[in-house]
């Protein structure tokens, strides 16, 4: 089986093919560009490279968050686009399992996290085992403090990943003697780790689906529509105090 995947919930832009097990071509593109400008681009050196066309992939993958709302969008956008022209069914990985997919077949607890901004961040918990990755956590967004309690009540040592990984270390570790950061190379959202993220969730009996049943999960609102919220409580809240 050959998969196809895109990452663009961050500031990299990545696509990726891979297959049983196996990374076959990447590329990755960090150059201040928009991923609109740097995504195609290279799918289309990634194709040549490998000396594949689309219609050769089984299957096509993304991260579908969480993570950058534009980044996200632009990834599943362009990978239905893909499905959808080639008749061929897809898949959405969660950005965090993907994160902790650089784990793969490793032992231990990794917890991958983002910065999601406004104090808290994006995190999710898996052990690695020789098949690939075990869940212990859902995907959650929560204040670094509250992950810090979590990982406290765990109980067990755990690596952090991922973009949010150095500010949640620098934050929980005098706290958390057993907490340990991951080297940068692991700590990257990859296209290559969505494709075996992709391919353990087939094994485990994860059904495909179709390009229009394809959706982002973004885990909480996006900004403008939480300050939108965040104004109209206000003003219900002026219309009481003055009734």
């Amino acid at each position: 089986m050959k998969i196809l995947s895109l990452e663009t919930s961050a500031k990299t832009a990545s696509a990726a093919i891979t297959g049983e097990g196996c990374i076959l071509a990447e590329v990755s593109v960090t150059a201040g560009l928009t991923h609109s400008q740097t995504l195609l681009p290279a799918v289309e050196a990634l194709r040549r490279t490998a000396q594949l066309s689309l219609t050769d992939m089984d299957l096509f993958a993304v991260s579908r968050g969480p993570g950058s709302f534009t980044g996200i969008r632009i990834g599943i956008g362009a990978l239905k686009g893909m499905a959808q022209g080639t008749g061929k069914p897809c898949l959405g990985v969660s950005t965090l399992e993907g994160i902790a997919a650089n784990f793969w077949g490793l032992a231990g607890v990794v917890c991958p996290v983002m910065d999601a901004r406004c104090g808290q961040v994006y995190a999710a918990l898996f052990e690695g085992c020789p098949e690939g990755l075990s869940r212990l956590w859902p995907d959650d967004a929560l204040p670094v403090r509250e992950l810090g309690e979590k990982l406290a009540a765990l109980g067990r040592p755990a690596i952090l990943t991922g973009d949010g990984a150095e500010l949640c270390f620098r934050e929980l570790s005098a706290a958390l003697p057993g907490l340990t950061l991951a080297p940068p190379q692991l700590r990257l959202q990859r296209a290559a780790c969505v494709g075996l993220a992709a391919e353990q969730a087939l094994r485990k009996g994860v059904s495909p689906i179709s390009a229009a049943e394809l959706m982002p999960e973004y885990l909480r609102l996006p900004q403008a529509e939480r300050e939108l919220n965040k104004k109209l409580q206000n003003q219900a809240q002026r219309k009481e105090s003055e009734s």
